[in-house]
């Protein structure tokens, strides 16, 4: 996938199409970065911080009950597997810290 293209010699960067996703994904990846599971692409290193993570997750909470019916099935399922991949994530890192 390019991520620049070329228009009258001047580079244009590439822009995803505008959908759901553009809002959730986001926010996804921020909070699996602040869970400590991928690497911050901006430092190269892991930065992990739950309280924030938790914050990105109640924010996506609150994201899914303000749209709740008003939602596409795809995009319903979308959200709420992202919510839960990040719940089941926080739960292990919150109880791998208590031990």
């Amino acid at each position: 996938m390019k991520t620049h293209e070329q228009k009258n010699g001047k580079t244009k960067e590439f822009l995803p199409p505008l959908d759901l996703s553009s809002i959730i994904f986001p926010l996804y990846t921020q909070a699996l970065v602040k869970l400590g599971l991928i690497e911050d692409p901006l430092k190269n290193a892991a930065a992990e911080n739950l309280e924030f993570a938790k914050r990105l997750i109640d924010i996506l909470d609150l994201f899914r009950d303000r749209t709740k019916g008003n939602l596409e099935e795809e995009e319903e399922k979308f959200l709420d597997s992202c919510i839960a991949q990040l719940k089941m994530n926080y739960v292990r890192k919150t109880k791998i810290e208590k031990s």
